[in-house]
């Protein structure tokens, strides 16, 4: 173990990603360096996601290996979602655990760090009604060539499932002018691809009573950083696609055709029980007029089945639903009922068999739907950005506009590049979720 070193494990979503960045520099600022094995760390980080069932139980599984494996002189702090929400139970289940910190003010790791060099336990831990930004911290994370970029975080939305609003509290915007330094430093550095992010980016300035504050940012970001070809948004919300932000992504190449709106469900009824926007026929004209005036444009959504409320006839109308809009991507999850959600007080009577049938159900039929689609693409030319060679093989990996990183589809070509260039790729073949070709 080496003094004065950390390592960081970053489980869950981007946000939870970037939020692991701002940890780093807060760390490195105070003469901390990082270090690639844990067992050569003084203090070692778990960012922990506590969304859903299978995201809690993966952060158990780190926290537990970690308290098991660390040496007497080191120290563990968990951080994040789980932190956030039990932390009274990980205290108890995990009595390795030297420190605690939540997700609204990430500025409390150096308190703790340097009250675990006294003698004796210390869990710090603050309940913060408001999240706050850790001053002059970059909320990026590069990989590669690409880079995430959180605009805002927590959530003013009250939907039956989901714990958020719980863990994160209500919603937080970055500064326009903190958000265009971010952008400037990744143009800077070379980034091809910045994705905005928040659990709402739709909602980026409402907490400030700005009525369009997306496409407001959009607007005086996008011609700030004309050497990053590739801006794209992520996590857009049912009803709050204006039509400002229709006319960007119509006439500025740098923000992409993608249009990236979790929908949850088709059934009104459902939605109604979800507490989200149930107004299906507006779904379909926005969905519609998008591909009208953005030909090109990609959708991609995610839905949940085996809701509480859900019924066989429900669950049909989903599936009649992902039949009739064609998505490019959708994404099924299967419920699982939150401590402290509204549709706890539901209860969760349909079995988790019949719920994975219906996932599987989604998921052949938009596979076969995903393929028939991409078959159009076969010997066009699309810009790949470059995540992955095999320089034995002459073998790239990378992603067109048309996939988001992580959770879309690649692109497989033959050619020779280096990883974070841009290059042109003709479209040989496809399958549902890839496509293949040749570098031209």
């Amino acid at each position: 173990m080496k003094k004065n070193t950390f390592h960081l494990v970053s489980l869950g979503c981007a946000k939870n990603l970037v939020d692991s960045n701002v940890l780093a520099q807060l760390l490195e600022a105070e003469n901390l360096t990082y270090t690639e094995s844990p067992e050569d760390a003084e203090f070692v980080l778990i960012n922990t996601c506590g969304f859903i069932h299978d995201a809690r139980q993966e952060s158990q599984e780190a926290i537990r290996e970690f308290a098991g494996l660390k040496a007497s002189n080191q120290k563990l702090i968990v951080t994040g979602c789980l932190a956030e929400r039990w932390r009274d139970d990980l205290i108890k289940e995990h009595p390795g655990i030297d420190g605690l910190i939540g997700t609204r003010r990430l500025e409390d790791i150096i308190p703790l760090l340097r009250e675990l060099g006294v003698e004796g336990k210390v869990s710090r831990y603050h309940d913060y009604p408001v999240l706050q930004y850790a001053p002059g911290a970059s909320y990026t994370a590069i990989q590669g060539g690409s880079s995430y970029l959180k605009v805002a975080d927590g959530c003013h939305r009250s939907c039956a499932f989901c714990a958020i609003p719980g863990i994160k509290g209500s919603l937080v915007s970055r500064d326009v002018d903190d958000i265009l330094l971010d952008a400037h430093f990744l143009q800077d550095v070379g980034v091809s691809e910045i994705n905005l992010i928040a659990q709402d980016v739709t909602a980026y300035g409402a907490d400030r009573g700005e009525s369009d504050g997306l496409a407001n940012l959009l607007a005086r970001m996008l011609p700030q950083i004309p050497a990053v070809p590739w801006v794209r948004l992520l996590y857009t919300y049912p009803g709050m696609i204006t039509e400002n932000l229709i006319e960007l992504m119509a006439n500025t190449e740098q923000l992409l055709p993608y249009l990236d709106i979790p929908l949850q469900h088709a059934s009104p009824e459902v939605l109604k029980s979800m507490r989200r926007p149930s107004d299906i026929e507006s779904v379909r004209r926005t969905i519609q007029t998008m591909r009208d005036r953005i030909p090109n444009l990609v959708v991609r959504t995610t839905f949940i089945v085996g809701f509480p409320t859900e019924t066989e006839n429900h669950f049909q109308q989903l599936y009649d639903f992902v039949g009739e809009l064609g998505f490019d991507h959708i994404g099924v999850f299967t419920y699982s009922p939150e401590v402290g959600t509204f549709a706890e007080s539901l209860g969760d009577p349909t079995s988790q068999e019949v719920k994975e049938t219906r996932r599987e159900k989604v998921m052949e039929l938009q596979s076969r739907l995903a393929f028939e689609k991409k078959q159009a693409l076969i010997g066009t030319t699309l810009n790949v950005l470059i995540e992955g060679v095999d320089e034995e093989q002459e073998v790239l990996i990378g992603r067109s506009y048309r996939d988001a990183p992580e959770i879309d589809g690649l692109v497989v070509a033959n050619g020779i590049a280096e990883v974070g260039e841009m290059v042109e790729v003709e479209i040989e073949g496809v399958g549902p979720y890839d496509l293949f070709g040749s570098q031209v």
